[in-house]
């Protein structure tokens, strides 16, 4: 399949005139009636089981939450801007939280909230460095820590490595899971690639709402790669039958999946021309409210977990920050996959594989490094 074809044909409606509008008001539908979907899930028993959390930051676009007591080292966990932060504290078998709790690590969890309506939203910059600074400084006053260690996953991670490189005597090292660094819209570094290409060719976001709704992104998704998302999502829904856990996990994935939250289109945008288009971090042309962003003034030591056998952000798109980085501390796991995750691509945060393999090496990995107390 074409995908760039397929894409560019799918979003041909949107550009005509008068169309937009119409188009935008059925995804904000849609979110909404995905919502209604996750809530029946819950009811039926698939909801989010979290760890006891103490909030100790609550800001315009993000809350910090403290799961557990606040021991040493510190792990500051981050997900991407596009769905709930629950997805790492899922339920009791099918959580990092808990298993760094478990290991003796003070875990905090990054919660990106909804834009404010009307205003324009966190950009880069806002989320990379400004944000995310406030969440370490937060961390820093609750534990006395003055350096932690920073786990973001997909574009969580790069959002912590965008921080890595702004403000590198915070950081103890860094954690990328399945995150993607860098992006050709030409070539084989993941299916997003000419998918996001198409967007900015076809000036779709420009008739976009400031924020735009979750469901787009979630339909950008499966369009980029509708195997993943659709044939072998079910596929791993029979493969789960046959074991009660793994049924529960892949439905508390769908609930999840379904959560859906807008995202800011200057966010979107700003990712969109700077990070990739101009693969500016990786290049090294990364510039954040005038400051240079660019990967080489990364020291920590630095794990990159990346997944084969993955089309939406394969090792093509991960990797490439290793070779960036100024760091003499470099590691690579590879997350081998799992049955009952629903999505592969969340499968290191909530897999028997990914928890069992692939975390207790970088629980291991975190502890050789902290700091002596």
């Amino acid at each position: 399949m074409d995908i760039s074809r397929t894409m560019r044909d799918s979003l041909r409606g949107f550009r005509f005139p008068g169309l937009e509008r119409a188009g935008w008001s059925l995804y904000e539908q849609l979110d909404a009636s995905r919502r209604l979907q996750g809530q029946m899930l819950e009811a039926m028993g698939y909801g989010v089981a979290p760890t006891p959390s103490r909030t100790i930051l609550s800001r315009a676009g993000v809350t910090l939450k403290r799961l557990g007591e606040a021991t040493r080292p510190c792990v500051l966990l981050v997900p991407a801007p596009i769905k709930r932060a629950y997805i790492w504290d899922l339920a009791p078998g099918a959580s990092v939280a808990q298993r760094c709790i478990a290991a003796g690590l003070g875990v905090y969890l990054v919660q990106w909230e909804e834009p404010s309506p009307g205003a324009p939203g966190p950009g880069l910059s806002e989320y990379g460095d400004r944000l995310l600074l406030e969440c370490v400084n937060a961390v820093q006053q609750d534990s006395g820590e003055g350096q932690v260690f920073l786990a973001g996953h997909s574009l969580g991670g790069t959002l912590c490595a965008i921080f890595s490189a702004l403000h590198p005597e915070r950081v103890l090292g860094l954690i990328a899971l399945a995150s993607p660094m860098h992006l050709d819209f030409r070539s084989e570094t993941g299916a997003l690639g000419p998918v996001i290409g198409e967007l900015v060719e076809g000036a779709l976001l420009q008739n976009s709402p400031v924020h735009v709704p979750g469901s787009f992104v979630s339909a950008i998704s499966f369009m980029a790669a509708p195997s993943v998302f659709g044939r072998e999502r079910i596929m791993d829904w029979f493969a789960s039958l046959a074991d009660a856990e793994s049924a529960a996990t892949h439905l508390r994935v769908e609930r999840w999946s379904l959560d859906e939250i807008p995202l800011a289109r200057r966010f979107i945008e700003d990712l969109i021309q700077a990070f990739y288009r101009e693969d500016g971090f990786i290049r090294g042309t990364l510039k954040l409210g005038g400051i240079p962003a660019a990967a080489r003034q990364i020291v920590a030591p630095v794990a990159v977990v990346a997944d084969r056998r993955c089309t939406i952000v394969p090792p093509a798109s991960t990797l490439p920050l290793l070779e960036a980085v100024s760091s003499t501390e470099r590691t690579l796991l590879w997350y081998p996959g799992d049955t009952g995750v629903a999505i592969q691509h969340v499968g290191v945060l909530v897999g028997r594989q990914g928890l069992g393999t692939v975390w207790k090496q970088l629980i291991a990995w975190m502890q050789a490094r902290a700091a002596p107390a």
